[in-house]
C-alpha cells in the first residue's frame, strides 16, 4: 500500500511538472517541450492560417510564439514577423529556430507579456495567437492591448485545438483543468471579440479534430 501510494504521489508530481512546462517552458528543460509543440501544433497552425490572408509586405505579431514554428510559417509571406512569449524557454527556442531570419532582420523575438506589448500603437497588420489564450492573465484586457498594436482594419486570430463543446471535450477538458488552463466555448470566443470592440468576427471549427479559430478586425478609425 505504501509503495502504491508513493507511486501515485510521484505520478501526480510528474503530471504537475509537465503541466507547468507546457504552460510556461523553462530556460533549459522547457526548450524540449517547445520543440515538441512545434511539431504537435504544425497541422493545426496550417489549417488556421489557411483562413487568414497575410499579404506580402505585412508586419505580423505572433503572441505566445512557443518554439517559433508559427513565426517561420508567417515569414514565408510577411516582411517582418515579431514574436513574444512570457516563458524563457520558448523565447530561447524560438530565437534558435528562426536564427537565420533574425539575422536577415525579418524576425524579432523577445520576452514579454500579452498584457503589456512592447510595441507602438497601430504597428501590425495582423496578430496570431496559437494555443496560448488558455494562459492569458486577463483575456478581456489582453484583447484590447492587442487591438492597440493592430493597425485599423488589422486582424487578430486566436487558434485552439481544444474548446468547450468540441470533439473529445470530455477528456481534453479534464486534462486542461489539471494544467490550469482556461477554455472557452465558440460563443465565449465570439463574446470575447465583441466585448473588446472587434468587428467582422468569424469562427471556424474543424469538427472532426475539435479545432477552432476565431478572428476579428480592428475597426477603421
Amino acid at each position: 500500500m505504501i509503495l502504491r501510494a508513493l507511486e501515485y504521489v510521484l505520478l501526480m508530481a510528474f503530471t504537475v511538472y509537465l503541466g507547468k512546462q507546457v504552460k510556461k517552458p523553462s530556460r533549459f528543460v522547457g526548450r524540449i517541450f517547445a520543440k515538441m509543440m512545434n511539431k504537435s501544433h504544425s497541422s493545426l497552425t496550417d489549417w488556421a492560417l489557411s483562413h487568414l490572408a497575410i499579404e506580402e509586405g505585412s508586419t505580423v505579431l505572433d503572441v505566445g510564439c512557443g518554439g517559433g514554428k508559427t513565426i517561420e510559417k508567417l515569414a514565408r509571406t510577411a516582411t517582418l514577423v515579431c514574436g513574444i512569449d512570457y516563458a524563457a524557454g520558448s523565447v530561447a527556442e524560438s530565437q534558435s529556430h528562426n536564427k537565420m531570419l533574425i539575422a536577415k532582420g525579418r524576425v524579432h523575438v523577445e520576452r514579454a507579456s500579452v498584457s503589456s506589448l512592447p510595441f507602438t500603437a497601430s504597428f501590425f497588420d495582423a496578430v496570431t495567437a496559437v494555443e496560448t489564450l488558455y494562459y492569458w492573465p486577463d483575456a478581456p484586457n489582453d484583447m484590447r492591448e492587442i487591438m492597440r498594436v493592430l493597425k485599423p482594419d488589422g486582424r487578430l486570430m486566436l487558434v485552439a485545438e481544444s474548446y468547450k463543446g468540441g470533439r473529445n471535450d470530455w477528456l481534453l477538458g479534464t486534462v486542461m483543468k489539471l494544467i490550469g488552463s482556461n477554455r472557452l466555448s465558440a460563443d465565449d470566443y465570439r463574446g470575447l471579440f465583441q466585448a473588446a470592440g472587434y468587428v467582422e468576427i468569424e469562427l471556424v471549427e474543424e469538427l472532426n479534430k475539435g479545432w477552432i479559430c476565431a478572428s476579428g478586425r480592428k475597426p477603421l478609425e
